[in-house]
């Protein structure tokens, strides 16, 4: 938010005349006392922010399409660029500078202006990730462990379903009580719109802030959105909530800042990005992480999407993400036209901190999941060449079915742990399994079973022992 010439001209007086115009980006003469990331605001009522200082002129973002004239007056407003947060914006989708745009009410009295541009928290300031992040799908949370306060970057082909798994653990992160933050980053305006109303229809949009900017929106906003969305999450945690945040999706993000540089004349580096590129995502990425406020433990967990060619994997932008993050989650094509859902590929897949935050039998869990796809990948590849299949292979491919159905077929519904564990301890199994995920959840609940299950999750990190209790599902549903 900033104020208008007029205010800004009576508080701070320290003024400047636009010399050049390069489409959005205004060079500027004057202005003597300004700092970069400071908002300006211009006679004819636009605003804008400082992006560079140089010895004679100051380089000018504008938030308008409107084609500024040289000879127009601008002045300082002596604060860096600001966004107004509250508890009022929960429920509601925003604009990069803080709007509220879907037709909601205003901010109350009790809201507070941030920076956008903040420095992350020191090292002193965070503390060890111990605790686990739920997505409600069985594939990660039972195969790719995160933590609260992970990092974990998720990258793929274009609609592979990538927003929607960030979007399925974002709803069960705010069903446990999280604050979550969805930033669409340059989106067309049916996209976020649908976002809005799947949030809605899974009942979880009044724990949730959209930070929204389109794709015809001015390309400063667009880079902007991150930022600011990363603020609204600092303003929840330094109120004492954990915090979810999806940034949708960063390459696009990369895109529009390597535009605004051209512009500006940077010079280009490979792939004609500017080389503070990756300074300026990881510092964003950074402010991410677990920390100590007021002397309690409370987190930013981030899953910014990424967005690959190809499959390929190496990208500039890509790469980069993947040195910031905590991991990455990688939707295969080929799976996701197999069917798979969500089309994760675990083997090109990895956590560097979730794994930390389990217990034995998680660790039991994933490890088994690990050996038995790796054997039925194998046996695949075996039964390709169309030789007799042996006893032991037909088992391997029993079992990769019984796989298939627990991790791509039992994501219709966000899971609860205790959901998923229950489908692995019938799904391990080596004989087929007819059931669906479905109908063996119905039976857990029909013969009353939930609460002995929970019993035996506190007690045991054996899985041959979750097995045992399934099998003997009847004996115990009766007792």
């Amino acid at each position: 938010m900033i104020h208008s010439f007029e205010y800004c001209l009576e508080k701070i007086n320290d003024t400047g005349e636009v010399v050049a115009v390069r489409d959005y980006i205004v060079q500027i003469e004057g202005l003597s006392g300004v700092r970069v990331n400071e908002g300006v605001a211009f006679e004819t009522g636009q605003h804008g922010y400082v992006v560079r200082i140089e010895e004679k002129y100051v380089w000018v973002v504008v938030f308008s399409k409107e084609v500024l004239n040289s000879g127009t007056r601008v002045v300082r407003t002596g604060n860096k660029l600001k966004v107004t947060c509250g508890d009022g914006l929960l429920g509601h989708a925003i604009s990069p500078l803080g709007y509220v745009i879907d037709g909601g009410k205003g901010l109350s009295e009790a809201s507070e202006s941030i920076e956008v541009d903040r420095e992350p928290l020191g090292i002193e300031r965070r503390v060890i990730i111990t605790k686990p992040m739920l997505t409600g799908t069985t594939i990660v949370d039972l195969a790719l462990p995160l933590g609260a306060g992970q990092r974990e970057l998720v990258i793929g082909e274009r609609k592979t379903g990538k927003t929607w798994f960030a979007l399925q653990a974002l709803a069960t992160q705010v069903r446990q009580g999280k604050v979550g933050v969805y930033c669409a980053i340059g989106k067309q305006a049916g996209e976020i719109l649908a976002v809005k109303q799947w949030l809605e229809k899974n009942k979880v949009m009044d724990g949730v802030i959209i930070v929204a900017s389109g794709a015809k929106e001015n390309q400063a906003e667009v880079v902007l959105t991150p930022l600011t969305a990363m603020s609204v999450a600092e303003y929840m945690r330094d109120r004492g909530r954990d915090v979810f945040v999806v940034l949708d999706d960063l390459t696009t993000h990369a895109k529009y800042y390597r535009e605004i540089s051209l512009v500006m004349g940077k010079f280009p580096g490979r792939d004609s990005y500017p080389g503070d590129i990756f300074y300026m995502q990881s510092k964003l990425l950074e402010r991410a992480g677990c920390f100590e406020v007021e002397g309690k433990e409370r987190s930013i967990s981030c899953m910014p999407i990424a967005e690959s060619v190809g499959g390929d994997m190496t990208g500039y932008i890509q790469t980069n993400l993947m040195s910031i993050t905590d991991g990455h989650v990688y939707f295969d094509l080929e799976k996701f036209q197999h069917g798979a859902r969500p089309a994760v590929n675990i083997f090109l897949s990895v956590t560097r901190v979730g794994r930390q935050t389990r217990n034995k039998l998680y660790h039991n869990i994933s490890a088994e999941i690990y050996a038995i796809l790796k054997k039925v990948e194998s046996a695949k590849v075996f039964t390709k060449f169309g030789p007799e299949q042996t006893e032991e292979v037909k088992m391997t491919l029993v079992r990769g079915e019984n796989m298939d159905k627990l991790l791509t077929r039992a994501n219709g519904k966000i899971l609860e742990e205790g959901e998923m564990l229950y489908l692995y301890a019938w799904y391990r199994k080596k004989e087929l399994v007819k059931e669906t995920p479905e109908e063996l959840l119905e039976m857990m609940n029909n013969k009353g079973l939930a609460q002995k299950w929970g019993e035996l999750l506190k007690r045991t990190d054996s899985v041959e022992e979750l097995t045992a209790f399934v099998e003997k599902r009847d004996r115990y549903a009766d007792s």
